[in-house]
């Protein structure tokens, strides 16, 4: 879901995968047991798997310890004459075993819709001298469950060192370029992807992930404390046991609390106490109190940004980002939650409140996740309290947003009507 496929995982799994009765290694492997028909076709990355029967297990190669891996895992089979596919995504460490349940999903659920379209992320810092040396770093978007990203074009400074890198904590894609600036003291970068989005739906969401993988949507980050201000909300309230129905609960509560505006200053930090006392903001504000507010009940949450696409398909300008959250309840998957987009229309369209808890329309790109983040190479400057914009450093020090000129826009493949 949120951690793209590094090129480490796919080399190590085309060169060593091996099934079980795989011999032993100095360093840890991982077992996953894959339960589904026993007459589909089972795939690892792409891969075709030869073993049959209702459980299939395969040991990876001995695994580096402390980094976490990536394996898509779809199965293939018939029911009642269609055609099914079901695909998950599989995030793991060394030494874990897995089990990955592959089910058809339940009759009368309909199927995700999708939207294709190119996305062109474009920047250039300006203010520079002439042949003067900047470091650069830019967010990409990266394949999972929900999209598929391919990269179309990319134009960068002749010359330019380019690489792009996982960061370790959180997986996120990250384009790193060291230029020069031009006669006109500007480096210019401009890429644009194809992506095929899906919309998420409630009823296809994950599979559950290990305790080591979620401890870090547990912990508090700089602006989003294990509470703080947020548990004020739930003062005197009886709160359910079931996590699912508690996570409910906290999604109504900051829709009822806050309003979506932009006034003043202040919003668009994701500061859960500085939301939950003006009682306003925009999306990383309303998504930062669920969050405090989620981690606080033991509940595991985690932050997600991207960029918003219009309803109506067609092709324009894109103004800004947009960011939404996920949450795990106790013995089940991932699911999301976009309370600013349910808090914009609760008037006007009130079924996408509803709609909003569990389920996200096809409308968007993800670029990241996670807060306090330390780029690849890692900057000079402090981490970075989300990543969306580009961000830059000259001589060890960053460069302010008024140096950037932004530039994003979007093209459907298809026009249409839109949902």
């Amino acid at each position: 879901m949120r951690r793209g496929l590094s090129a480490i995982s796919l080399l190590i799994l085309l060169a060593t995968l091996a099934l079980h009765g795989s011999a032993a290694a100095p360093m840890p492997t991982t077992r996953i047991a894959v339960q589904l028909p026993s007459d589909a076709k089972l795939t690892i990355n792409g891969h075709p798997m030869r073993q049959g029967g209702s459980r299939r297990e395969f040991v990876t190669a001995p695994l580096e310890g402390g980094k976490t891996y990536t394996y898509v895992i779809r199965g293939t089979w018939s029911e009642k004459g269609q055609t099914v596919v079901v695909e998950r995504e599989v995030a793991f460490q060394a030494g874990e075993e897995i089990v990955v349940q592959l089910q058809a999903p339940r009759l009368g659920v309909r199927a995700p819709r999708q939207r294709e379209f190119h996305f062109t992320y474009a920047a250039t810092v300006t203010g520079l001298k002439p042949n003067q040396r900047a470091r650069l770093w830019l967010p990409v978007p990266r394949s999972t469950r929900h999209q598929e990203v391919h990269l179309e074009s990319q134009a960068v400074p002749t010359g330019a060192l380019v690489k792009t890198s996982t960061e370790p904590k959180y997986g996120n894609l990250v384009m790193y370029v060291e230029a020069s600036g031009d006669e006109r003291g500007e480096i210019p970068v401009r890429l644009t992807y194809r992506i095929r989005r899906s919309e998420v739906l409630e009823d296809a969401r994950g599979l559950q992930e290990s305790e080591t993988l979620i401890q870090p949507y547990l912990r508090a980050d700089r602006r989003v404390p294990i509470g703080g201000q947020a548990l004020r909300l739930i003062e005197g309230r009886p709160l359910p046991t079931h996590q699912g129905h508690l996570a409910s609960l906290l999604y109504d509560v900051v829709n009822e609390h806050m309003v979506y505006s932009k006034k003043g200053e202040g919003w668009g930090q994701g500061d859960a106490d500085w939301a939950c006392q003006s009682g306003y903001g925009n999306c990383t504000d309303f998504h930062s109190v669920f969050i405090a507010l989620a981690r606080a009940q033991g509940i595991p949450a985690y932050f997600e940004i991207g960029f918003p696409l219009p309803e109506q398909r067609g092709e324009g300008e894109v103004a800004g980002y947009h960011c939404w959250a996920w949450f795990q309840p106790r013995g089940r998957g991932w699911i999301p939650v976009d309370i600013s987009e349910a808090n914009k229309v609760k008037e006007t369209r009130p079924e996408m409140v509803e709609y909003y808890f569990g389920n996200l329309t096809e409308d968007r790109v993800a670029f990241t996740v996670g807060r306090d983040l330390d780029l690849v190479p890692k900057q000079s400057g402090p981490p970075l309290n989300y990543f969306i914009y580009p961000y830059a450093e000259v001589d060890g020090q960053p460069v302010s947003a008024a140096q950037f000129r932004r530039h994003f826009r979007y093209k459907d493949l298809e026009t249409g009507s839109g949902r």
